[in-house]
């Protein structure tokens, strides 16, 4: 089993892109250049925007659903039917507010945890067990906030600049994922203790 596709979840256009909702796209960005990846292009067939990259031999793709966060089911979905591959070949980049700002955590399986991106995945894919890289957007000032007005609220300048200083480090991450492979590197990203300070 190698990983084939990586999605970063998030809402397209310029309305959204500061937004804490869309951290994985964020990644995939920084990743995707970082990596020397082709060109993002329009892929009509997954309603997504679609770019192809190697690491160590294997060729894979990275994913950007234009289908905006509550249906982004289905251009993984397509994806999935399209090449015959299995669900433990992608790797699913989201914002997740139950972790610390700037944390990381990688797992496989488990529920929604409340995110309406993966929610609506687990609805239309056979199973459950694709691989969950989460983003720490850390959680709402007060709890009388609206969760919609907390997700997709822009980042302060400060934690621009704190999120921009990690990108390399989850870029660094997600790389160890596709070299090492994920159990190996599950371990080593979900024992560190992240501070917003490093």
């Amino acid at each position: 089993m190698s990983i084939g596709l990586i999605v970063g979840l998030g809402n397209p256009g310029p309305r959204y892109q500061n937004t804490r909702h869309n951290v994985g796209f964020h990644l995939l960005e920084a990743f995707s250049h970082s990596r020397q990846a082709s060109a993002w292009r329009k892929n009509d067939r997954f309603n997504a925007l679609v770019a192809e990259a190697l690491i160590a031999d294997n060729h894979f793709q990275l994913m950007k659903p234009l289908t905006f966060m509550n249906r982004s089911g289905f251009s993984i979905a397509s994806w999935l039917r399209y090449f015959g591959r299995s669900a433990n070949e992608i790797i699913v980049v989201y914002d997740d507010l139950t972790l610390d700002f700037t944390r990381s955590k990688l797992s496989i399986g488990g529920s929604a945890g409340g995110h309406n991106g993966v929610a609506d995945i687990l609805t239309v894919i056979p199973s459950n067990d694709f691989f969950r890289f989460r983003l720490g957007i850390g959680n709402k000032p007060h709890k009388a906030m609206p969760l919609a007005d907390y997700v997709l609220g822009q980042f302060s300048k400060n934690e621009q600049q704190l999120l921009a200083n990690r990108m390399d480090v989850f870029c660094d991450q997600l790389h160890s994922i596709l070299l090492d492979g994920p159990d190996k590197a599950m371990n080593s990203i979900n024992q560190k203790t992240i501070s917003t300070n490093e």
